[in-house]
């Protein structure tokens, strides 16, 4: 019996037929309750308008009675009208509320207050209406159970009331009076009752119809083929014909039929591409190149990919840590345990020692399989073999500890530098012991603080513009100075951009070019000596003799003329200047200079070598040609090594051309300095008019006491020094024999100080 309910219950007919059976009572009984409704209010209209007839009907037909003040004839028709049955009461009232003629006599003569319903209607406004619509001048009421209708009709004042001889009323007033008609309702509600009666019925009987026609309808057209589509749609799911193929398809259902045929067909070729992919997904199992097994929550392995059978031959039904390990129980910290107890995925790395003993690592992932009810009934392990990895982390150990004891016993210090900010990232132990910094300390420093606090502004830029910087001062802990030359170089450390600098000290170096370079200055200083006597003693012959003229005009008591002794104290002023440039000009040569580079105009700079020398070469009959390019770009160096580069080559040019002379290869005696630039560099050449430089000798004159000189007349170190310097400021020298006549060609290339960069 259940069983039936509840099929009745959860069948889609009977919830149609009940929807549609709601459906119908809520629109059938809203359609009769409508309209009795409307039969109840034109009914209601229907007697308002006839009592509102019968009312004006008496006050024509009462008229004449009035006119001629007839009381007895009015009294008389008031008695007759309420003899009607339907009519309980005929009341006139005047315009006071004075019931003037009533069919209940006691009544007449009674005045009513202005509230009553008879009265209120007019007088609810003050000044009264004068005129009421249907509705207003109706009501309804109960008295004794019996439901009466009453209506007031009003007496307008016509001209023949107003202006008759017998009892004429004021023309200011509209309404005279009213009569008031009480009528009963019952014999118009019995036959609204049997009218509304029927109504019922007939609903009623065309609801019970459409009802069964929806019964037949439902069973017909939709529960029987439903019926089959669900027999069918079972069949399906059996892997059987549908055999719907007899269903009619011409209607919603037919469309519903189309689509379980086309799910039949769609099933059937997703079974084709399931069974398919389950082969796919088995030979994906077993050839996947990594070990896959499926353990129970003792361990116990249940499924096992080819991989697995073939690395670890394990026998049927035994623990994973027997077919992994060779172990008689489990493994400490085993992530089998942790995946069971947490539900969660984990990861771990193991190891053990294969029967050849060799070390194998597999590098292990543990998922959760879950059951219906959400609870973990099994896990799947997946093993990735290592072993190879392993061996090339153990090489990369040992490779990174060889090279990491290179770079600590590395002889220069080396830097390695954020590429921003110039931070250090790391160095090795020589630079800590370089720069007097206890193991670690230098560490995220800033590597511009080691330059001098009033370099270290322009270091940011150098750093940035080259790729190597020679003679840099920089500052140890302890502030004391000491030369490096700097390497830079791009690089990346630890998947960053870096900057490599390597740092090697060359203050010893530098301290012994100095001494070399100063004994080039004293050696030239010497070869100075004749130009600078011969040029000193110009102004000197100048000084004598003016003051030897002062004196014998002293002497002789003889007055000199203001001018000429203005001119003669100029004379001795400028000479004495003259003087005093070239002592200055030799003990600014003489001095060490410093190692900073500096903007430096090589026009200026040749032009002051050659001043130093231009009385002597011309003393030996020596023409020196200048051959400037006006506006030449500047370079970095330092114009005192500069002028002594130049000056080296003047001697060596004067004294080639000398030996070039006495040798009788010559009579020119010519030397010619001239400059030009390209975009990138300033170009110096130097050009003499003596012999040249021997075959094969062109790669050995820059060598330190090389000499093509006789004994005694050079030391080698002229052209040595000249090639150093010209090294330190980023240029170039190059000799070769001029093409046209005799001499040799010194080409200096000094790099633009504007197009320096990395």
């Amino acid at each position: 019996m259940y069983f039936w309910l509840s099929r009745f219950r959860n069948s889609l007919a009977v919830r149609v037929l009940l929807l549609t059976a709601v459906v119908l009572i809520l629109c059938l009984g809203l359609h009769s309750w409508g309209t009795m409704h409307f039969l109840n209010k034109d009914n209601a209209s229907k007697l308002s308008i006839e009592a509102d007839r019968l009312s004006k009907t008496i006050l024509l037909s009462a008229r004449y009675a009035m006119m001629a003040n007839s009381r007895s004839e009015i009294d008389q028709i008031v008695s007759d009208i309420a003899k009607h049955p339907d009519i309980t009461s005929v009341r006139i009232y005047d315009k006071q509320g004075v019931i003037r003629f009533s069919n209940v006599q006691k009544e007449v003569g009674t005045q009513v207050a202005m509230d009553t319903p008879a009265c209120s209607a007019c007088h609810v406004t003050v000044p009264p209406k004068s005129a009421l619509t249907l509705e207003e001048r109706t009501r309804t009421f109960v008295v004794n159970d019996t439901e009466l209708l009453g209506t007031i009709t009003p007496i307008m004042n016509e001209p023949s009331c107003s202006v008759a001889p017998c009892h004429a009323h004021s023309t200011d007033h509209t309404v005279l009076g009213e009569l008031e008609l009480i009528l009963q309702t019952g014999q118009a509600a019995v036959g609204l009752a049997a009218v509304q009666k029927k109504l019922l019925g007939l609903t009623g009987l065309i609801y019970i119809l459409s009802v069964s026609l929806l019964v037949f309808g439902l069973r017909r057209y939709i529960t029987t083929p439903i019926k089959q589509i669900i027999n069918s749609t079972k069949r399906i799911s059996e892997g059987k014909p549908s055999g719907l193929e007899e269903l009619p398809r011409t209607d919603e259902l037919g469309y519903l039929v189309d689509a379980v045929v086309a799910m039949e067909q769609a099933v059937a070729k997703k079974q084709v591409e399931l069974d398919k992919k389950r082969q796919e997904y088995q030979y994906l199992f077993e050839q996947v190149p990594c070990s896959i097994t499926v353990q129970d929550k003792d361990m116990r392995i249940l499924k096992y990919n080819k991989e697995f059978a073939e690395r670890f031959s394990p026998q049927p039904g035994a623990f994973c840590y027997e077919a992994y390990k060779g172990l008689s129980e489990k493994c400490p910290n085993c992530p089998l345990d942790k995946t069971f107890e947490t539900g969660l995925p984990y990861c771990s790395e193991e190891s053990r020692t294969n029967p050849d003993g060799s070390k194998a690592h597999w590098l292990v992932h543990v998922t959760p399989v879950f059951g219906e009810n959400g609870e973990v009934v099994a896990a799947m392990e997946m093993g990735i073999d290592i072993s190879a990895r392993k061996r090339v982390e153990e090489r990369l150990l040992t490779s990174e500890a060889k090279y990491h004891a290179i770079f600590n016993h590395i002889p220069n210090a080396v830097f390695v530098l954020d590429v921003e900010e110039y931070v250090i990232l790391d160095c090795n132990d020589m630079a800590e012991h370089s720069y007097g910094f206890e193991p670690g300390e230098m560490h995220n420093t800033s590597f511009i603080h080691l330059f001098p606090t009033e370099e270290q502004d322009k270091a940011r830029s150098y750093i940035k513009a080259f790729t190597a910087l020679n003679r840099v001062r920089q500052k140890r802990k302890d502030s004391s100075a000491f030369y490096v030359d700097f390497r830079l170089s791009p690089a990346v450390y630890n998947d960053r951009n870096v900057l490599l600098v390597s740092a090697t000290d060359v203050t010893d170096r530098l301290e012994t070019e100095q001494k070399l370079i100063q004994a080039g200055k004293m050696a030239t200083l010497g070869e100075m000596a004749t130009g600078v006597a011969h040029e000193l003693n110009q102004p000197l012959t100048v000084i004598k003799a003016a003051s030897g003229f002062i004196m014998r005009k002293i002497k002789r008591s003889q007055p000199i003329d203001p001018d000429i002794l203005s001119t003669m104290a100029e004379e001795i002023d400028s000479h004495v200047d003259r003087a005093s440039q070239i002592i200055d000009h030799m003990r600014a040569f003489g001095r060490q200079s410093d190692h900073a580079l500096e903007r430096v105009n090589v026009n200026t700079v040749i032009e002051s070598s050659v001043n130093m020398f231009i009385s002597q070469l011309t003393l030996r009959g020596i023409t020196v040609t200048l051959n400037f390019k006006e506006n030449l770009p500047e370079i970095l160096g330092v114009a005192n090594r500069l002028e002594q580069v130049f000056i080296n080559l003047l001697l060596n040019a004067r004294d080639a051309i000398e030996e070039a002379e006495a040798e009788g290869k010559t009579e020119e005696k010519n030397i010619t300095l001239r400059t030009y630039s390209t975009p990138r560099a300033v170009v110096a050449v130097v050009e003499d008019s003596g012999a040249g430089v021997p075959a094969g000798l062109s790669d050995k004159i820059f060598e330190p006491f090389f000499t093509t000189k006789k004994v005694g007349k050079g030391t080698g170190l002229g052209l040595s020094i000249t090639y150093g310097l010209i090294k330190d400021f980023g240029g170039t020298i190059r000799v070769r024999n001029k093409k046209e006549g005799n001499g040799a060609q010194f080409t200096l290339t000094f790099p633009r100080s504007s197009s320096r960069r990395v």
